[in-house]
């Protein structure tokens, strides 16, 4: 077997009790590295066509990496994977904090969860041992208390825990687990995914040391890393500030969306509320700052509200995704308000940035006349009313009134109350993260057509054009799909290798190939890097495939793209070329753009997709 590797898959049965474990081969391994590349893999074996997302049949899997647990800077990251039961199709999320490192610790380099269980359960891990113990005394408890309890229960201060809130127990699509008390893999309705199954929470605590191929070569990277992030401002400023350093510039430049996207930050924000939502303003809340497992930067940090409308003894400070979902996007510059929606959304585990999206949508539809006072149970929805948002924030999380309707998303809404359809921005029903298409048009095509949409995290042009590094004019739609295409596979790698997209700040997409062969032994050079990132996309892809998605069944709100486009601002005039991005996209992979399905040379060439060969061509 590789080094790097635990060497262990765990498979859980809810709703016999069944739990076995597996060997994790090497063919696995190489192949498809770890993360979603191995779950993509794992899900389309096991689950069958047409599966329940929230049924029986559906498979939860959390997974790790080869850099996870080895001592590798940026190596604290896992990923979940299910299908959405938001957008019926592929979905993987990804999260930090110390549970991946743990689970890996523990043994095991994935595990695969199906069935329902009776009652409320939890899973516990500790080494070779695995139980499912009953969690009914849980129930109902937010995701702190849960792991507060569980570390009393086992009597393992050290216990790792990833648990759903209320919004998971009552199954909302907004729904996700928590680890750490505040990192979450957030999106696509993976809380949902666990409630359907009775799963409160994971338990885990892991001894085990990991073994890498070449230890003085991955300190000698670290090192390298280390000595490059010396030099670097945005080391400097995401070590500081974290993630919110860039809020008010985003805000202003139109990177971030305002007045759910309708709107134009220096006019309809201003720079005085853009500069109050940043964290060099919020920063005053700050106590301490936090860091991943084997994170370099640290760009957490935890704050304190000792007095005002809403005071929090310990909460954690907004990453700049929520301070934008709660504060441009809705007009709001009001601090407390942002922090509070922030700590509601950690207890109750749901994802922020379709929360605030979702209450955006409600927000412009209430304040056109399409949704009334009293269908939002009494809420003056006015823009920028931090009360209000704070109010419906709890309804949301509570699934109360009008909150049980809009904690499944506003596509769900304006489905449920026939009507404001019109003012969704989403990607195939999921809100839209905090960067905007007309800002880096190579967006579109991500958020459009990844296997799992409406991510930022996903590679392309766009992540180049977010950070003002574009090579060309971005506005040029023409030859984009070679280096779209590109970029898409190097940043399979970082997440699959369960590396943090932040090491951009140290590593290049040299040192992560060089990280895979420190850590696992095997040669990983740039072709191979290359082959192997697309082989795990087009895995994913061929999940949706098998699901009957084809690519004109993945949409992408008009809104977002500039259909019609922006009258004054930085955005003025800009109209996205979406489609010919996508062509472009789909010519350079390979795929026929009508019906999606990859050539069946491209298939055979990129290696190790019998099975997808088998369904698409027989």
């Amino acid at each position: 077997m590789l080094k790097g590797y635990a060497g262990k898959l765990l498979f859980v049965n809810l709703s016999t009790g069944e739990i076995k474990r597996e060997d994790l081969s090497e063919e696995l391994a190489r192949n498809f590295i770890g993360g979603y590349g191995i779950g993509a893999k794992i899900l389309y074996e096991m689950m069958p066509k047409g599966a329940d997302p929230l049924g029986p049949e559906s498979v939860l899997g959390f997974l790790t990496g080869p850099a996870s647990a080895t001592k590798a800077l940026f190596g604290g990251r896992y990923t979940m994977v299910h299908k959405s039961p938001v957008t019926g199709g592929w979905n993987d999320s990804n999260s930090g904090g110390y549970f991946g490192p743990e689970l890996k610790r523990a043994g095991y380099d994935g595990l695969f969860i199906w069935g329902i269980a009776e009652k409320p359960v939890y899973l516990y891990i500790n080494d070779e041992n695995v139980e499912i113990r009953d969690a009914s005394h849980l129930w109902g408890m937010d995701t702190t208390k849960v792991w507060d309890a569980l570390k009393k229960e086992t009597e393992e201060p050290k216990l790792r825990v990833t648990a759903i809130g209320k919004s998971g127990e009552n199954m909302a699509l907004l729904s996700c687990p928590i680890n750490d008390g505040h990192r979450a893999p957030g999106r696509g309705g993976g809380g949902a995914v666990m409630g359907s199954k009775k799963l409160k929470a994971i338990a885990v605590r892991g001894t085990r040391e990991i073994q890498v191929a070449n230890p003085k070569r991955l300190a000698e990277i670290n090192r390298n890393i280390r000595e490059k992030m010396k030099n670097s401002p945005s080391a400097d400023s995401f070590g500081t500030y974290g993630t919110g350093g860039g809020t008010a510039a985003s805000a202003l430049s139109g990177d971030s969306p305002v007045k759910n996207w309708a709107g134009v930050g220096i006019t309809d924000y201003g720079e005085e509320n853009a500069h109050k939502v940043s964290s060099q303003s919020m920063d005053r809340y700050k106590t301490r700052k936090y860091a991943c497992s084997y994170c370099p930067l640290g760009c957490g940090a935890v704050y304190s509200v000792d007095d005002g409308r809403w005071p929090i003894e310990e909460t954690d400070r907004p990453e700049y995704e929520t301070a934008s979902a709660f504060g441009s996007t809705l007009l709001c510059n009001e601090e407390d308000a942002i922090i509070k929606c922030n700590d509601i959304c950690n207890l109750y585990g749901i994802d922020t940035i379709s929360t605030g999206m979702t209450i955006a949508w409600a927000m412009e539809c209430y304040n056109k006349g399409i949704l009334s006072k009293d269908e939002l149970d009494g809420i003056d929805l006015t823009w920028g009313n931090g009360d209000a948002i704070v109010e419906l924030t709890q309804k949301i999380a509570d699934g109360e009134g009008c909150g049980k309707v809009l904690s499944n998303g506003s596509a769900y809404a304006a489905k449920k109350w026939g009507k404001g359809e019109e003012y969704l921005v989403t990607a195939s029903g999921i809100e839209l993260p905090m960067h905007d298409p007309r800002f880096a048009p190579g967006l579109a095509r991500t958020y459009q057509y990844d296997p799992t949409p409406g991510r930022h995290v996903k590679g392309g042009v766009g992540s180049l054009q977010m950070g003002g590094s574009e090579p060309v004019d971005k506005y040029i739609y023409e030859d984009t799909g070679e280096l779209d295409v590109k970029l898409t596979s190097t940043r399979e790698i970082v997440n699959v290798a369960s590396l943090c997209i932040f090491g951009r700040v140290g590593m290049s997409s040299t040192t992560q190939n060089e990280f895979i062969e420190a850590i696992t032994g095997m040669e990983f050079g740039p072709e191979e890097s290359f082959k192997t990132g697309l082989r795990i996309f087009t895995m994913r892809h061929a999940f949706n495939l098998r699901e009957g998605f084809k690519p004109s069944d993945f949409t992408l709100s008009n809104r977002s793209v500039g259909k019609p486009p922006l009258e004054s601002g930085p955005l003025a005039e800009v109209t996205v070329d979406n489609e010919l991005l996508a062509r472009n996209f789909f010519d350079s992979m390979g795929w026929d753009f009508e019906t999606g399905n990859p050539k069946l040379g491209v298939l055979k060439d990129l290696g190790h997709l019998e099975d997808v060969i088998e369904d698409l061509y027989g």
